[in-house]
């Protein structure tokens, strides 16, 4: 079997900061890479294109808010739309991850580690995009993993 190579952006959108995190090509290891920060839109594109084309970047992982009973809320339409518009900008396809807690679980990590989540925003966002992206090639894995069953196709004389 073919080895498939993947390289995608993780990134956890908010209000001020979008937390970026990447893979290996393997799709194994994901990496915090940089919180952007106070930008404008041709700036973060300028950013993430040069991010993308460092790491050949194939698609875009964005985590998607949904409310805690798994509707598409206010703030998850704002980051499709804007997820969308990097989409376009960048060239590069874009899929959602469900990341209902990935911030609290970037919290918790840091206070795992003796670090204070209140001074390190910005971590807290690498963090989140990092998580993201883990599960996006976690469901990735698990699918490919998953046993292809074909239909039942009788052979012509099978059901004589």
């Amino acid at each position: 079997m073919a080895q498939k190579y993947v390289s995608a952006l993780g990134l956890d959108i908010g209000h001020k900061r979008i937390g970026v995190a990447g893979c290996d090509r393997l799709g194994m290891l994901v990496t915090e890479l940089t919180t952007l920060q106070g930008k404008s839109f041709p700036q973060l594109v300028e950013a993430l294109q040069r991010l993308s084309q460092d790491r050949q970047v194939t698609v875009l992982v964005v985590g998607l808010p949904y409310t805690m009973d798994g509707a598409i809320g206010q703030q998850a339409q704002r980051v499709k739309s804007f997820a969308q518009r990097l989409s376009s900008a960048l060239q590069l396809p874009v899929e959602y991850v469900d990341e209902r807690l990935t911030s609290f679980q970037a919290e918790q990590m840091l206070l795992a580690e003796g670090t204070s989540p209140s001074r390190n925003k910005g971590l807290i966002d690498r963090k989140a995009a990092a998580i993201i992206l883990q599960q996006w090639l976690d469901q990735r894995a698990s699918q490919d993993s998953a046993p292809s069953v074909k239909p039942f196709e009788p052979v012509a004389g099978d059901l004589e």
